[in-house]
């Protein structure tokens, strides 16, 4: 991961990864695709953060984490000391396969919650109230209902873009051909004003679809430039890093990965599901950064370069959710062992964190 925004390492930040390959063992390695390492110019990784339970999501109010736990539906927040508290259990989720209580989001001192419910996912927001070490969430008002929900396919990253609007990620739920549909809200990325009203600029009109032909879109970011990035789910082939553009078609279930074909968006980047599978994504100064569950990896893409990636972690910490950038410029992990899939070493589920120099 590149810390600055040249070519090469700054001088303080050799000299900072001469002394930690020093000092500890557990100095992280970037590696390349070809699996060779190519630095060691990053601080070794803190587990800041233990005995979480399927963790899915990471927000920031102020500078206080807040996550999601998927099964438990509980709203956990981070002390400094990395200890934590429940601040609230959201009623109304129905936990299952890979639904539950999944994305969140703050605005405007409000949280954001993604969830399954008994018959659909929807989005719902709260009034944070209290200060650090005594947070506590409003009543609930619905930004929007009647995604479709199954067991597997959710979708379930919400994230506010600079232009302020609210953006969320929906799977296909199981019905393949519905991403091809616009009028369906599954398979797609939805926009919509704070307060769920359909922006007037949106690509169709009077409608929150933003983009669409999504199989299972997971991660969301925007660069500096206001370019956004989504991380994506393929099917047996090809996972995905696709550029969203307004009112575009990125394939599924016609295609998946790169096609080639007039009428679809192809992704930048494509990888074995093996290797891959993409949830959670943030951008920095320089890189996205994509946690990824399967391939038990954080992946690397250099936003000068959108069709090179470099690796770090390859099987060390287990299944990677989420990724978030919190108060500093540190990077937050979610590992997700406990999610039903992974193998749970002591202390799992964890948040990860990786300071600046």
């Amino acid at each position: 991961m590149r810390l600055d925004s040249g070519s090469r390492p700054t001088a303080s930040l050799r000299r900072a990864a001469v002394a930690l390959a020093a000092a500890s063992a557990s100095a992280l390695l970037l590696v390349s695709c070809s699996g060779e390492p190519t630095s060691t110019s990053v601080p070794a990784v803190e587990s800041f953060v233990e005995g979480l339970d399927a963790p899915w999501s990471i927000a920031f109010h102020d500078d206080i984490a807040l996550v999601s736990e998927r099964d438990s539906a509980r709203v956990l927040e981070i002390a400094d000391d990395g200890t934590t508290r429940e601040v609230d259990v959201i009623d109304g989720v129905a936990p299952g396969g890979e639904g539950g209580l999944l994305g969140l989001a703050v605005h405007d001192g409000q949280l954001y919650t993604y969830l399954t419910g008994q018959d659909e996912n929807r989005v719902e927001r709260r009034e944070i109230a209290g200060e650090k070490g005594d947070l506590s969430l409003g009543e609930p008002t619905t930004v929007i209902d009647g995604i479709p929900a199954a067991g597997n396919h959710n979708g379930g990253r919400i994230a506010f873009g600079p232009d302020g609007m609210l953006y969320v990620t929906t799977g296909d739920a199981g019905d393949r051909d519905s991403a091809q549909d616009v009028d369906a809200l599954s398979g797609k990325i939805l926009r919509l004003t704070p307060d769920g009203a359909v922006p007037t600029d949106n690509p169709f009109e009077g409608s929150p679809v933003y983009s669409y032909g999504h199989r299972n879109p997971q991660g969301i970011a925007w660069d500096a430039d206001g370019a956004m990035y989504a991380s994506e789910f393929g099917q047996d082939t090809w996972d995905e890093l696709n550029v969203i553009e307004a009112g575009g078609n990125y394939g599924w279930p016609e295609v998946e990965g790169i096609a080639d074909a007039d009428d679809f968006i192809d992704p930048v980047q494509q990888w074995s599901p093996g290797d891959a599978s993409p949830s959670g994504i943030a951008v920095d100064g320089s890189d996205i950064l994509i946690a990824n569950l399967r391939g038990e990896r954080l992946r690397v893409v250099p936003l000068d370069d959108l069709t090179e990636s470099t690796e770090q972690w390859v099987g060390e910490h287990g299944r990677l959710r989420d990724i978030a950038i919190g108060p500093g410029g540190t990077f937050w992990v979610l590992t997700n062992n406990t999610d039903g899939r992974g193998s749970p070493s002591e202390g799992d589920d964890r948040i990860l964190r990786l300071g600046r120099d």
